[in-house]
C-alpha cells in the first residue's frame, strides 16, 4: 500500500494547528482550487470523533465525492479520518502532531 508522508513545520501553539487541522472551514478555503466542499455530515466548524464529513471536489476533471469518518481523536496531538465511501479502495489520513 502506498503510504504520502508530509511534514509542516509552525511556529504556533499546537493546540491552535490541531485545531485548525480538523476545522472544515479551513480545509474548505485552502482547497479553493479544487473546489472542495462539505456537502453531508459534518459541513462546518471542527471535526470530533465519531464524525463524518462528505467532500465534494474536483479532481482529474471529474467531480467526486469522498465520505470520511473520523475514528480516533487524541486532542492535541493526533487524529485518524478513514474513507469510508469514495473513489479509492481505501484512505487513512492520520493527523498528528511532532
Amino acid at each position: 500500500m502506498p503510504v504520502i508522508e508530509y511534514q509542516q513545520f509552525i511556529k504556533a501553539p499546537v493546540e491552535l494547528c490541531f485545531d485548525l487541522a480538523r476545522s472544515v472551514d479551513i480545509h474548505t478555503k485552502t482547497t479553493a482550487k479544487t473546489k472542495e466542499i462539505a456537502v453531508d455530515g459534518v459541513t462546518e466548524g471542527l471535526l470530533e470523533e465519531g464524525d463524518t464529513v462528505t467532500w465534494e471536489a474536483i479532481h482529474f476533471g471529474i467531480k467526486q465525492r469522498l465520505k470520511a469518518k473520523v475514528t480516533l481523536m487524541e486532542k492535541p496531538n493526533k487524529f485518524v479520518d478513514i474513507m469510508v465511501k469514495g473513489a479509492f479502495h481505501s484512505f487513512v489520513h492520520t493527523h498528528m502532531s511532532l
